[in-house]
Order: structure tokens, then sequence, then C-alpha cells
């Protein structure tokens, strides 16, 4: 997964799948879902993200996995 934010354009990008073609995308409310043809989600893209987040879109950014342990 990658995560960017283009403060000229003011674009956040949530990056699933790269490399993955995109075949179709939805835009909700500035929000822009890009699919695979598989229908998964390739990426997630958020318009004026300053204003639809904080002014800092990647300011207070913490990242955390939680795994489930698993058997051996």
């Amino acid at each position: 997964m990658k995560i960017e934010y283009d403060s000229k354009h003011d674009l956040m990008n949530i990056e699933f799948l790269p490399g993955e073609p995109i075949v179709d995308s939805l835009e909700v409310n500035g929000v822009v879902i890009d699919y695979g043809k598989d229908g998964k989600i390739v990426s997630i893209e958020i318009l004026d993200a300053s204003e639809r987040t904080q002014k800092d879109p990647l300011g207070k950014l913490d990242f955390s996995v939680i795994r489930d342990a698993v058997a051996v």
C-alpha cells in the first residue's frame, strides 16, 4: 500500500494494488474509487484533501498494522 499527498493539487491517493490497470471509477462527494477488472479496489483518491480532512492531511499520520496470529 502506498499513500501519497500532492500539496500542489491538494490530492491524496491511497494505492492498494500498484500496477493494476483501472477499468472503472466511481466518484462520490469528491472521493474517487478506482476498480480493477476483477472488481477489487485499486486506489482511492481524495479531491481537495485538505478541505475534507485537515489542513495538512499527512501531518498526523499514524499507521498501525494489526495481524491475527497464525497457528503453527
